[in-house]
């Protein structure tokens, strides 16, 4: 009973601080890393983390960090480059953000190399030159969504593809690649590691496609490529002929 009430002690504390933050700034800045660790999670819920705040909470041993619908800039990015034992990082918005660019996550990737998990959903003004960064010095990625980020290309993939050998999840629906950029993705170093691919929405790809993640990934067991209106009933049918059965636990298409 004492460590319940303790702990919802602390918590309140840590609410009721969040709302001065501005006050305590030098307080908090030399708070231990396991309650900044509980600020940044209550402000994050609250989506008030800033650039200006920012700062103020981050400490180098910092291993998550979720900032979906707060107010950041590169210029909040660039104070990351303390925290280089950083696994996750969630950087999406419900509607579209257009705040952070690839200048914000080259300095991610060339401070963080142990992140394993990015999300980017809806990250307007993302492009190749970022997620290549990404690619190229953080090859310990596992899962990356990158839905929604209409600067990204073939590249981008290709470049995952040919780095990210741990990577097992990869969202890249509603953006510009072609199957040139599958392809480069599912037959490079991550192959036998993929387990889930999202590429609906993406309205370049074709049947070549959704083949070559089935011939290359004997592992995949989540495909979404629904709103694909260049894809027709020869996927269907190589699901069928390429797929063991009960291997796939989610497969969605659109019929044109």
């Amino acid at each position: 009973m004492g460590e319940v009430f303790g702990s919802s002690l602390l918590d309140l504390c840590l609410c009721s601080l969040v709302k001065s933050l501005s006050r305590y700034a030098t307080d908090v800045q030399t708070l231990p890393p396991n309650l900044k660790d509980k600020l940044i999670k209550i402000m994050s819920l609250q989506g008030i983390i800033t650039d200006a705040n920012m700062s103020q909470v981050l400490h180098p041993g910092l291993q998550k960090l979720d900032l979906r619908d707060c107010d950041i800039t590169d210029n909040g990015l660039i104070m990351l480059q303390i925290c280089t034992q950083l696994r996750e990082i969630n950087l999406s918005s419900s509607d579209c953000k257009l705040s952070v660019t690839s200048e914000g996550l080259k300095v991610i990737a060339s401070s963080c190399p142990h992140l394993a998990e990015v999300c980017l959903k809806r990250c307007r003004n993302i492009s190749d030159e970022g997620i290549v960064a990404l690619a190229q010095q953080c090859r310990l990625l596992q899962i990356i969504n990158i839905s929604g980020c209409l600067g990204v290309t073939d590249a981008s993939l290709q470049a995952l593809g040919k780095n990210c050998k741990f990577l097992h999840s990869v969202d890249f629906s509603a953006t510009k690649v072609s199957d040139a950029g599958v392809i480069g993705l599912v037959n490079g170093v991550c192959s036998h590691n993929l387990k889930e691919i999202h590429m609906d929405r993406c309205v370049n790809l074709t049947d070549d496609a959704v083949e070559s993640v089935l011939i290359f990934c004997p592992h995949i067991f989540i495909l979404l490529f629904h709103g694909c209106p260049l894809i027709t009933d020869r996927s269907r049918e190589a699901l069928q002929q390429l797929v063991c059965p009960n291997q796939m636990k989610q497969v969605t298409w659109t019929v044109y």
